[in-house]
């Protein structure tokens, strides 16, 4: 029987050590791999990153083109609307002018 006892004392011993053994060793290759994914995550997300800028920094390009045009359309549109309005005060002008030139003129 003593060597029964032995045997399952030695059997939980080596399973209790394997088990440490194992869990450290897990442990130590499943933090080495996890750095290797999050270094290729980080540069797929870097080169993500980079293309995204170029991508928006030709948006952003675009859209501050756009939006000078735009405003120079809306520039011109209010020009006009104030040459409109010039050339109204001015014959406006000129009709009071011309009546009270023939008003005086009367007198």
């Amino acid at each position: 029987m003593s060597q029964q006892d032995g045997f399952t004392s030695g059997f939980l011993a080596g399973a209790v050590f394997g088990a440490l053994v194992g869990g450290i060793v897990g442990v130590l290759v499943a933090a080495q791999k996890d750095n290797e994914d999050e270094q290729q995550e980080q540069s797929l997300l870097n080169s993500s990153l980079s293309k995204a800028r170029a991508i928006t920094g030709r948006r952003s390009q675009l859209n501050a083109e756009e939006s000078i045009e735009v405003a120079r359309r809306s520039l011109e549109d209010k020009i006009s609307q104030l040459n409109t309005a010039i050339d109204d005060v001015r014959q406006q002008l000129g009709t009071v002018n011309g009546n009270a030139q023939e008003i005086n003129r009367e007198l």
